[in-house]
């Protein structure tokens, strides 16, 4: 978790060897682990509207409870467990907060969870209750709530969302709970096993689940095809800086929980070198706001993804960051790249769960180029 800017940003994916963070995925015993209902039509979409914080952060709603609690939460591809904090972080804070004492559908499960994200860790207890993720109904879903969010930092404090809804594979899921998506998909009720994403450009977006939405891509769909179901990683076959090769990294993840790009420190810095920037005391790029650039595409499945200098910059008061970081991930499970919201603007991205693949098309919200070779 970083703060540039005046903006919050953010990084929530799991790294669950020793790679920068440890995660323990060891199965607890936990009571009706997997036991859960769904009420929804056969065959349905549905959606959730998510908001645009300062292109840094995406969150939508959902609710918990009877009746309803609602609160926001980060649609996060990059972990795999629903949490809701129970408790403000500090006085000062706006978070909304779930209070299982007001709802009739809330029952106790005490065993604690823990968690590691690329920002820091979060803990609690896990409980049961209904929620709510658009109109999907899950009954007696075991979530945790949440009391120490400490290692969010002040990422959350100041942030717009109130907990993180994890819609990566159940192979990342903390103590092996069922997840979000599982639930839905073994329902039966999804109308496609699929979910897809449009973030707004300083908009609000869409999450569909169960179908895409047509007014929110121009062109086909690419399909990459995961190379682990864990996150959505597939397999990056190149990267190039104004069309030349650089590094040899060769996974990448499509990131919905992290704010910006991020990749090996030495590709990045060969991409700062490239369009101009100079690092600050702090490690960020800072670049000259009018500059052109060249363009990075990154190559997934044989199909070329680009993105602009413009389309790679945080602005605020008139100075501008390149909207990428460095992040030193060892084997296994790096070195990585990190494809989160900088590069979700301008892909409209398919999420398909029964193919085990993705499908990534031009945006509406992104740029009107020519972008997919």
């Amino acid at each position: 978790m970083m703060q540039t800017l005046s903006r919050v940003v953010l990084l929530l994916a799991l790294f669950p060897a020793s790679a920068i963070h440890r995660v323990s995925l060891k199965k607890k015993d936990i009571d009706g682990l997997s036991t859960f209902k769904i009420g929804r039509l056969e065959g349905s979409e549905t959606d959730v509207v998510i908001k645009d914080y300062q292109n840094s952060q995406y969150y939508g709603e959902i609710s918990v409870g009877t009746p309803p609690q609602t609160m926001t939460v980060i649609y996060d591809t990059g972990s795999s467990n629903l949490w809701v904090p129970d408790a403000k972080p500090s006085f000062f804070s706006s978070h909304s907060i779930y209070k299982s004492s007001d709802s009739s559908t809330y029952v106790a499960n005490g065993s604690t969870f823990a968690i590691e994200y690329g920002s820091g860790p979060v803990s609690g207890v896990y409980s049961r209750d209904d929620v709510s993720i658009g109109e999907f109904e899950l009954e007696n879903y075991l979530f945790a709530e949440v009391d120490d969010t400490s290692g969010l930092g002040i990422g959350y404090k100041l942030g717009k969302f109130d907990g993180i809804c994890g819609l990566a594979w159940p192979m990342i899921s903390v103590d092996g709970v069922p997840t979000p998506l599982q639930a839905m998909v073994e329902s039966g009720e999804m109308e496609e096993e699929v979910f897809a994403f449009y973030l707004g450009d300083e908009t609000d977006g869409e999450l569909l689940f169960g179908g895409v939405d047509e007014d929110h891509y121009t062109g086909d769909f690419a399909y990459v095809p995961v190379s682990q179901e864990s996150y959505w990683e597939v397999t990056l076959d190149a990267l190039l800086i104004d069309g030349v090769a650089e590094g040899n990294c060769t996974k990448a993840i499509i990131d919905s929980g992290t704010s910006l790009l991020a990749g090996p420190p030495t590709d990045v810095e060969a991409i700062a070198t490239a369009v101009g920037a100079t690092a600050n005391a702090v490690g960020e790029y800072i670049v000259d706001c009018d500059a052109t650039g060249v363009p990075v595409t990154f190559t997934l499945g044989g199909n070329e993804f680009s993105l602009e200098l413009s389309e790679m910059l945080i602005e605020s008061s008139g100075t501008c960051l390149l909207a990428i970081q460095g992040i030193d991930i060892p084997a296994p499970n790096g070195p990585l790249w990190i494809l989160g919201d900088v590069f979700m603007r301008k892909y409209y991205v398919k999420f398909d769960i029964a193919n085990a693949q993705i499908g990534i098309a031009l945006s509406t919200a992104g740029s009107s180029s020519d972008a997919l070779a």
